[in-house]
């Protein structure tokens, strides 16, 4: 899967300029949304490993699935086979290696979960600073301290998601 990008780069030259023509605050304005595009973009690599690795696991976990049904389907035969006299390994044997494949299938797709699950927490994260450093731009631009305040809350619910994403 895709690595999330998060597309400020343009922001960044025109915050510049306007943080240079404002006062104090536009200085805590561009340090703020020059912190949370940072932390945008951890978030949007951190994302998207997780979306590989439960892509991964998943894979893992159907070929597992697959291996455990041969290992059935070859247990019935030798069950045949025995009662025809002509197999040695006896169908338990096969069945006792089919839960074992059953249980890693099972482990891998527990695996995979856990990863999309970390994979969407970390979304919403990237997702609200996107939108955090945007009203930053905006309130720069506008010269409105409101806007910025609004920022900062929507980058500490970001925040929020960052931290649950990686814990």
């Amino acid at each position: 899967m895709e690595e999330i990008e998060v597309p400020t780069e343009h922001l960044h030259e025109e915050i510049q300029e306007k943080a240079e023509e404002g006062g104090s605050w536009s200085l805590y304005i561009a340090i703020s949304t020059a912190l949370m595009a940072v932390i945008a973009a951890i978030a949007g690599m951190m994302a998207g490993h997780h979306s590989n690795e439960a892509m991964i696991e998943q894979i893992k976990a159907s070929d597992q699935w697959a291996f455990y049904q041969a290992k059935s389907i070859k247990a019935e035969i030798r069950a045949l086979r025995i009662e025809n006299g002509h197999d040695v390994k006896t169908p338990e044997q096969t069945k006792e290696e089919a839960e074992e494949i059953k249980k890693a299938a099972t482990e891998f797709e527990l695996s995979s979960k856990a990863h999309l699950d970390r994979h969407v927490i970390l979304a919403r994260a990237v997702t609200l600073f996107q939108v955090a450093i945007a009203i930053s731009a905006i309130a720069i631009l506008t010269r409105k301290r409101f806007l910025w305040i609004v920022s900062m809350v929507i980058a500490v619910f970001g925040a929020w998601f960052f931290v649950s994403g990686i814990l």
